[in-house]
């Protein structure tokens, strides 16, 4: 069976760390610190699924995603916003922007991080 590939964007060193651990039993982990070094590398490689947050120094999440959904080859790309944003209406804010997904961090529950992901990597 082939393995997925999967891009995390994320600053914070622990969250990759943690994201690495989490998932690379069942996925191939393509790490990014910041917006502009995950999209000059996403349209020559990409994933099957990112996984972005949206606290970035520089490029927000919002406007990766954006850049991305305007890559002609890379604008079907399921992505899951990975956020501290868990206020009310954010997950909709999120949602209504464009991405296919969303968890909150810190990752206290995996479960949900897992079942974020297979969804949109079982959906056509």
């Amino acid at each position: 069976m082939t393995r997925h590939r999967l891009a995390v964007i994320e600053d914070n060193p622990d969250n990759r760390l943690l994201l690495q651990a989490l998932l690379t039993d069942e996925y191939d982990i393509d790490e990014y610190e910041d917006g502009p070094s995950a999209l000059a590398k996403l349209a020559a490689a990409p994933p099957t699924l990112v996984l972005l947050d949206i606290s970035l120094p520089g490029m927000d999440g919002s406007e990766v995603l954006r850049r991305i959904r305007g890559t002609p080859e890379l604008a079907a790309l399921p992505v899951i916003a990975l956020t501290a944003h868990a206020m009310s209406g954010d997950r909709e804010r999120f949602l209504a922007e464009g991405f296919n997904g969303y968890v909150t961090k810190p990752i206290v529950d995996e479960d949900l991080l897992f079942t974020a992901i297979r969804a949109l990597l079982t959906s056509p």
